[in-house]
């Protein structure tokens, strides 16, 4: 295991540059996400430290060897790709042990891995098989599994339960968690699903248009997003932003104030749709869908013409057209700049 150090890196395809002088400090043994919406430059990141894109200035280190000259076979890193990439003429154990096949690892050493990565992946029964008889959530299991017979420094992930089913999607976020338990090795993982990056993730690193928003824990970005961004970035459904005043510490909407921070001007009030509950003295929303999963009641709204989202424990029977009064969680309100999208 190892810790990966990027500092100042800068990609440019032609004259447009794409990442914009990104430093990141990645632990030994820690899980890292890389999320932002497509574009932003996650896997173009996650691609320069496998070495698969070269970088034009900065410096990528895992442990202590400086790798920006280095070829992907010698970075000591496994990548595990959306695609699962996996050679549908060869059996699972053959599939796993192809790489160290390549580097003339000695045969009962290849095995030995394998089997014990089957082992740690449920893939025992399945080591004769090819691909094409393997459900999605399998194969990916192979395609790590080709990783961890490697026992490289660093994992790389790219997105790798993009193309399960939903209800694989969550089995196998699972089984990555109790991998890295298990395992505990350095894990870099892009995913465009914030869900996922919440549920894996020590740190999340946030990221848009080449730059990094904010990195933290999972529960920082939820409780203390840096900006507009990561407020409605971070959290499903997304924060709802309402446009409001600030005077002498309080926050003006719909009739109502609110304690906020320091300063005046034209502001934005961040409520979770989580954080919003009835009350007959509480802002009137109009109801435009509502959604019923069971456990919970998602409701649909319109403020001020404003879309606003609230979500209720249980089951409630709200009607389209109805007015209801939603009050805001005093304790969990979010402020933010109009101009800048800043928190205040």
């Amino acid at each position: 295991m190892a810790d990966v150090s990027i500092q100042d890196i800068r990609k440019s395809y032609g004259s447009v540059e794409v990442i914009h002088g990104v430093n990141v400090d990645i632990e030994d043994g820690e899980f890292v996400a890389l999320v932002g919406p497509s574009g932003c430059g996650k896997s173009t990141l996650l691609r320069m430290i496998a070495g698969l894109e070269p970088i034009n200035s900065g410096t990528i280190a895992i442990g202590d060897r400086v790798v920006n000259n280095l070829p992907p076979a010698e970075r000591d890193i496994a990548m595990v790709f959306q695609t699962y990439a996996l050679y549908p003429h060869k059996s699972v154990a053959e599939n796993m042990g192809f790489a160290l096949k390549v580097s003339k690892v000695a045969r009962a050493e290849i095995d030995r891995r394998v089997k014990e990565a089957a082992e740690i992946l449920s893939l025992t029964d399945y080591l004769d098989r090819k691909p094409r008889h393997l459900s999605g959530g399998q194969r990916q299991r192979v395609a790590m599994g080709r990783a961890i017979v490697r026992d490289p420094q660093v994992f790389l992930f790219d997105e790798p339960l993009s193309n399960l089913d939903a209800k694989l999607r969550i089995q196998m976020r699972v089984e990555i968690k109790e991998l890295h338990q298990r395992l505990k090795t350095t894990t870099v993982f892009v995913t465009h699903d914030q869900i996922e990056a919440m549920t894996l993730a020590d740190r999340i690193v946030v990221m848009q248009a080449g730059n990094i928003e904010q990195i933290g824990t999972p529960l920082d970005l939820y409780n203390a997003p840096a900006n507009e961004f990561v407020a409605t970035f971070i959290g499903a459904p997304s924060m709802n932003l309402l446009a409001a005043d600030l005077a002498d510490g309080k926050i003006s909407v719909g009739g109502q104030t609110f304690k906020g921070p320091t300063g005046s001007g034209e502001v934005r009030l961040g409520i979770r749709p989580e954080h919003l509950e009835l009350s007959d003295g509480g802002l009137a929303m109009d109801v435009k869908v509502v959604e019923p999963t069971g456990s919970e009641t998602m409701v649909f709204l319109r403020f001020q013409d404003q879309d606003i989202t609230a979500v209720f424990r249980g089951q409630h029977s709200f009607e389209a057209g109805q007015t209801i009064h939603l009050k805001p969680d005093p304790s969990q309100l979010h402020v933010f700049d109009a101009t800048t999208g800043a928190r205040l």
